[in-house]
């Protein structure tokens, strides 16, 4: 019988993404240094920007609100722009998604990424989710679509890594699975990541978490062919490192890593990773070399040097014993 489709289809790979324009901006490789500076930096561009502080980040500062689909805006447009680009309070959002019920769905989705960008994970999902299930007037999708796509979302994909994300589809569903995961539910965190378009922060974000759940065989075959092209793609190739050595590949893992140092613009956080992990590969290869188990497979023939050794000894000392005596004599 011949393979149906599914079997003989080759299986897709998830970080080449051929897109022209796509929602992600530069990623962030973050050190405990270049958090505080972070930190400090997002105070001051904030002023500068014009933006109220603990509020969303937009691309360019916040936008001023006028016609929404060749109309004067409502009185829904009018307060759902000023709690989404005036007021750090999910909880605004909230109640305007009572008052509004034909903008529930985009006051939750906007409530729920407000909490993310607060560390809320739990009720980020909560809120996400509820968001997605929603349907929203037309009004209300016009609105979205003319103001909210420079809306910013930094997103952790891994460990470490974050990426920029404008306001869409993928920036939700990574949004929400990294808050699955921080609140203990990796499997649902896979699941949200399915079906979203090929890329490098999705395949990151998604091999990370395929990593924790410990289905290595998934991470090294959805990386085969990988090269370090950026930083994004480095570390995913520590990521496949990771898996292989878990899968006792060790060679094949130190060739992904000898990947991530061969580019020399690698940032230096991922540079000195792929160094430990090789360290790491070293210290595996010794620790095989001196497992017991092993010296026990290789004890007869070394028992056998011994006992030839020793057989040899016992006959210089017989000929000592026996004609030693005589030549002293």
């Amino acid at each position: 019988m011949s393979a149906g489709p599914a079997e003989s289809a080759p299986r897709p790979v998830v970080y080449r993404d051929l897109r022209d324009l796509t929602p992600f901006r530069t990623p962030v490789i973050r050190t405990p240094v270049r958090g505080l500076a972070d930190g400090v930096g997002g105070v001051v561009g904030g002023v500068l920007a014009g933006r109220i502080r603990g509020t969303l980040p937009v691309e360019g500062g916040a936008p001023r609100l006028g016609k929404v689909g060749g109309r004067p805006p409502g009185k829904a447009a009018k307060a759902v722009h000023a709690a989404i680009f005036g007021s750090s309070d999910p909880n605004r959002l909230i109640g305007l998604a009572h008052s509004y019920p034909g903008w529930a769905g985009l006051c939750y989705l906007m409530a729920g990424l407000l909490s993310y960008t607060r560390g809320g994970y739990l009720r980020a999902s909560e809120l996400l989710q509820r968001g997605m299930l929603i349907r929203n007037d037309d009004d209300a999708n016009l609105y979205a679509s003319a103001y909210l796509t420079r809306v910013v979302t930094r997103v952790s994909v891994a460990e470490r890594v974050e990426v920029p994300v404008l306001f869409s589809e993928e920036g939700v569903f990574l949004a929400l699975s990294h808050s699955l995961r921080e609140a203990g539910q990796g499997e649902a965190a896979l699941a949200a990541l399915t079906g979203l378009p090929p890329s490098l922060p999705m395949a990151l974000a998604r091999c990370s978490m395929a990593a924790a759940l410990g289905r290595h065989e998934n991470v090294v075959a959805d990386t085969d062919g990988l090269l370090n092209g950026d930083d994004l793609s480095a570390a995913l190739l520590l990521v496949r490192a990771r898996s292989l050595r878990k899968l006792g590949a060790n060679t094949a893992a130190r060739t992904a890593l000898q990947e991530v140092l061969r580019r020399r613009g690698t940032d230096f956080t991922l540079r000195s990773d792929a160094l430990t992990d090789r360290a790491l590969l070293l210290l595996d290869n010794g620790r095989k070399a001196l497992n017991r188990l092993e010296w026990q497979h290789r004890q007869p023939a070394e028992l056998d040097t011994v006992r030839a050794i020793r057989k040899d000894a016992e006959m210089h000392e017989l000929w000592d014993r026996e004609y030693g005596r005589a030549d002293d004599d």
